[in-house]
């Protein structure tokens, strides 16, 4: 086991040899004496075969690994995760430094539990005395490469403080250039020198080539970069690919007007974590300066196309008052009729006029028949449905559907009780960004005049039923207060017989009684640890037993007998 030396400070000698062994491998079989690590910084490089991010990191770390490899100072060995011998070997071909064995599993265990590795790809540092230098290689590795080099404190802190430089005073070339590359390729496949952007406004698009919300939104951003240079704009568009299929990336960047870095270029890598990338598509702002005027505009452009130009926080604000005005303006029709498309579908393939649904309470329900969670959801929803309908019918739903094909949606819309868009109907992509559906299922409520309620309907449904009809802000209150209210007797913790830890009172959206096997929702006594759920009234019968054999407790819950006197008949102060 490892010999300390001092606080994260580790003989690499011992921990990484072992009673049998005192030697590491390289892929070709040959044995290197752990005693050649001596006086050298050492990375322990915790991967594994199976693991797609590892299979991402390898590569980048095998690239720096070559540059300062010949320093002769710096050594990597290779902790795997793997589950057998061949796909250790497989995986273990590939990489150019040293590894534990496959076969000293106690070893590499060792090693995890001294790091404390919970996720890999995991590199840590040492230097020359064995102290811990970092637990984050693999992001310097991402972000710096063999620039980290010679991999001290000191290092970091210089490239840390150059970046934070750098950023204060950004430039186009900073974002786009490279040690290795200063150009940008076109559609046509020539190169275009970073300088030539220099003064303009830049788009820098974050773009999957088989991503559908990128598929979905590439033409609107044509539609909009066309006419921006139709008006003489000086606007341009960059792409950076998050790609690995380069078939499918040229194919892609052969239908579009702007340029791209390259495919799998590092400064790709490097721009999504500089602008900490969260969604795909993801379009930044580039003001003619070289600084950042917006970190994604995408959804805005989706939405308002060329009116969002400039990208300004003045443009911002009024395109925010234009949303404003339309919420205001907003009818049903507006939300459900476009051009002749002024019809709903039964469940006979009937077309009901929208104008049918004016005046009504109206859910409109996004889902689909291959997402798990929207079937799960249907049955609540259905159950609501019809409790709701029995006594108001000013109330309908629409199903909006994802389906990838009419079987599926006819498949799931028989399974509903109320009307929808005809599958593949044009008017499901604006819906979509009007009300800025990220996910599915969702619920949008819109009241009697057309205007939206809530946007969260679904998480109403889910805790309160029917009961979360109306959906107005005064309602869900009441209802809140309500269960509030219900919950104020019960003990915030307690102890059963069913299981080892104290329960907590929890608001658990949905779960299975742990006791009586029932559904449950609202309420639990919950252990998060062990995923435990009891029914209020299944942990507060035995709670109510137990109560009545111990006697009175007084307001904190203390035994009521203590300071009491009983003489069997009457029980007074002592």
């Amino acid at each position: 086991m490892a010999t300390q030396d001092g606080e994260n400070s580790y003989d690499v000698a011992s921990i990484l040899s072992s009673p049998s062994r005192n030697f590491l491998i390289r892929n070709d079989g040959t044995q290197v004496p752990v005693e050649s690590l001596k006086g050298k910084k050492v990375g322990l490089y915790f991967s594994a075969s199976w693991c797609g991010p590892c299979h991402r990191f390898t590569p980048v770390l095998a690239e720096a690994y070559a540059d300062f490899s010949p320093k002769g100072d710096v050594e990597i060995v290779f902790l795997s995760a793997d589950k057998d011998a061949d796909s250790f070997r497989g995986y273990f071909s590939d990489m150019p430094w040293l590894a534990v064995p496959f076969s000293d599993s106690a070893t590499r265990d060792s090693l995890d539990e001294l790091f404390k590795v919970s996720g890999i790809p995991c590199l840590v540092i040492l230097d020359e005395t064995g102290k811990v230098v970092t637990e984050s290689g693999v992001e310097i590795i991402r972000e710096y490469g063999v620039e980290g080099y010679p991999f001290t404190v000191e290092r970091f802190k210089e490239l840390k403080d150059q970046e934070e430089e750098a950023k204060r005073n950004q430039t186009l070339k900073y974002l786009l250039v490279s040690d290795s590359r200063d150009f940008v390729i076109s559609s046509k496949g020539g190169k275009v020198s970073v300088s030539e952007f220099e003064g303009k406004m830049v788009g820098l698009y974050f773009s999957a080539s088989t991503y559908n919300s990128c598929l979905e939104f590439t033409p609107k951003l044509v539609d909009m970069y066309e006419k921006l240079k139709g008006k003489g704009e000086d606007f341009e568009v960059i792409m950076i690919p998050i790609d690995n299929d380069e078939e499918a990336f040229n194919e892609a960047l052969q239908k579009v007007p702007w340029y791209s870095l390259p495919i799998k270029d590092k400064k790709c890598e490097k721009l999504i974590r500089y602008f900490e990338l969260s969604t795909l598509p993801t379009l930044v702002i580039i003001g003619p300066d070289g600084k950042t005027v917006h970190t994604n505009v995408a959804e805005t452009v989706e939405e308002h196309g060329i009116r969002a130009y400039p990208f300004s926080h003045d443009k911002f604000a009024e395109l925010a008052e234009i949303e404003k005005a339309n919420e205001e303006a907003q009818t049903l029709e507006s939300v459900l009729v476009k051009g002749d498309k002024d019809f709903l579908i039964g469940q006979g393939g009937e077309k009901i006029p929208v104008s049918e649904l004016v005046g009504k309470h109206v859910l409109l329900y996004f889902s689909a028949n291959w997402c798990p969670p929207c079937r799960a959801f249907l049955p609540k929803l259905v159950e609501a449905y019809h409790e709701i309908k029995s006594k108001d019918e000013g109330f309908e739903v629409v199903f909006i559907s994802s389906d990838r094909d009419q079987a599926s949606f006819d498949k799931f819309f028989s399974s509903m009780p109320w009307l929808a868009l005809p599958y593949g109907d044009e008017r499901k992509g604006f819906l979509s960004r009007k009300f800025k559906i990220k996910g599915i299922p969702s619920l949008v409520a819109l009241g009697p005049t057309g205007k939206t309620i809530t946007k969260d309907a679904k998480s109403l449904v889910m805790i309160h039923g029917a009961d979360a009809y109306p959906f107005t802000e005064e309602h869900i209150k009441k209802k809140e207060e309500e269960l509030e209210e219900l919950a104020k007797g019960w003990p915030k913790t307690l102890r059963h017989p069913l299981h080892e830890h104290d329960l907590v009172l929890t608001r658990r959206t949905r779960f299975v009684c742990d006791g009586c096997q029932e559904n449950g929702q609202v309420w639990s006594f919950y252990c998060k640890e062990c995923d435990f759920d009891l029914h209020p009234k299944c942990a507060l019968k035995d709670e109510e037993e137990k109560a009545k054999e111990e006697g009175p407790k007084d307001e904190e819950g203390r035994d009521g007998k203590e300071g009491w006197v009983c003489d069997g008949d009457v029980c007074s102060r002592a």
